[in-house]
């Protein structure tokens, strides 16, 4: 695992973007005291996810997004709730805190 940020740099709801050492780009999303990451295409489309770089979740800050498609995912489960790949998931990644440090 590699250290990705500090809890408190990721805004509440909120998510940013990150690429692993095997260059694989991943999203991080933080809702509450929880972190959720997964890997960075769409199930549909095969494509990144954020509309802005970094920027991954509805205007509400409810659901991530896929832009391009309008496809929206739980953030807590990376589920599709809405658009072309609903019922489908996006791929999750092990992710842990530790004192204060985003792991994944």
């Amino acid at each position: 695992m590699i250290p990705l940020c500090r809890l408190e740099e990721l805004t509440d709801p909120g998510s940013a973007a990150f690429t692993l050492t095997d260059g694989s780009p991943i999203l991080v999303v933080r809702k509450g005291s929880a972190v959720f990451a997964y890997r960075n295409y769409c199930p549909h489309a095969g494509h990144p996810l954020d509309w802005t770089p970094g920027q991954f979740l509805d205007l509400d800050r409810n659901f991530i997004l896929c832009a391009s498609h309008g496809a929206s995912f739980l953030i807590e489960s990376g589920y599709c709730v809405g658009g072309p790949c609903a019922g489908k998931s996006l791929d999750s990644l092990p992710v842990h805190l530790e004192d204060g440090v985003v792991w994944a």
